[in-house]
């Protein structure tokens, strides 16, 4: 989600980790249902910090698939008979519990970790909030505000009011990898190693790829959001919690600074700043070398097809210190099938 305010589900919907047998999955963007998970994880599995001191709660091999269950961002701070008086009470240390981290075997500093995203389902119930200086306007807009959906009855769409229906997108608001420091990072800023991208473009069937920057990688996920647009301006999503179901492969020989993802339609870079020139400036430049590196362009190409065909796109802008802004490029526009 973004920074700080969320949601609740019921106990019964999470399980104890489970170890299952292990195998080994063909590489694709395809989205598969009905998996048959290989491991387990509960809700309470968690820590809501980034680093390489976390200890991992699973080791698995390439290739893995996992389910994991997340709590909503305030940690089961609000309910579905939460108001408005709520928000003064929440307490923000506790906020974004992830769940993880997952050690991969054979994952080193300079490796990629690929993370596709097979199956997101929502939790009951959700909320919306607007905590007091924490948005993109709040010297302009100020004020509390907290909406409470119940989304038992339909998981597909939300009425925001009574002429106004949005369609709903699962996704998680935070995933990413440790760090290179013992120092207990807060989530809230995305960074190189991912965090809290609050990117609704990650969602099934997208796949992920996070540069590894200590052993095994240490890969944690969370901070769900029912419906989010670009920007998530006002601080908060419709903040869930979910059940994912997602793979996890290492792949060997590639370095990223960063990371970026695809889907079936397209290929996308990432770039995190304090400003969103900063951000967007990185978000090209490793577009650039992308271009460079997996379609045989000289620099000036790249350069030139970054103009006339990539998509930059503001990600979030609320999370300070960090923005973060991606450039999409089609895979029509290069060819790819």
């Amino acid at each position: 989600m973004t920074t700080l305010l969320y949601c609740t589900i019921s106990c019964s919907l999470f399980y104890q980790c489970e170890e299952k047998k292990e195998t080994k999955t063909e590489d694709t963007l395809e989205v598969k249902n009905n998996l048959k998970p290989d491991y387990s994880l509960t809700k309470d599995q968690t820590h809501n910090k980034f680093s390489s001191s976390i200890p991992s709660i699973l080791t698995v091999k390439s290739g893995a698939i996992i389910e994991a269950y997340t709590e909503d961002a305030s940690d089961e701070q609000f309910n579905l008979n939460s108001t408005v008086e709520d928000i003064g009470r929440l307490d923000f240390e506790p906020i974004h519990p992830l769940t993880g981290p997952v050690f991969v075997e054979g994952a080193e500093p300079g490796d990629v970790l690929k993370v596709t995203l097979h199956e997101i389902e929502l939790g009951d119930w959700g909320w919306n909030a607007i905590y007091p200086g924490f948005s993109f306007v709040a010297d302009s807009i100020k004020g509390e505000y907290l909406r409470i959906y119940d989304l038992k009855d339909d998981k597909t769409k939300v009425n925001f009011n009574d002429s106004i229906q949005l369609k709903l997108n699962p996704f998680p608001g935070v995933m990413g990898v440790a760090p290179a420091t013992q120092e207990l990072l807060s989530t809230i800023p995305p960074r190189a190693n991912g965090g809290n991208m609050d990117d609704p473009n990650m969602t099934v069937g997208t796949s992920v790829y996070f540069p590894v920057f200590v052993e095994g990688g240490l890969f944690s996920i969370g901070d769900g959001h029912a419906v989010q647009g670009l920007g998530e301006v006002c601080g908060t999503a419709i903040e869930v919690p979910l059940r994912i179901v997602y793979e996890i492969e290492l792949i060997k020989h590639k370095s990223i600074e960063e990371p970026q993802y695809e889907t079936k339609d397209y290929y996308a870079t990432t770039g995190y700043g304090t400003t969103i020139d900063i951000a967007a400036k990185k978000a090209t430049l490793y577009m650039i070398d992308y271009l460079m590196k997996e379609h045989n362009l000289s620099e000036l190409e790249a350069y030139a097809l970054c103009s006339l065909a990539g998509d930059l796109k503001i990600a979030e802008t609320v999370d300070l210190p960090h923005m973060l802004v991606t450039m999409h490029m089609s895979k029509k526009v290069l060819g790819i099938k």
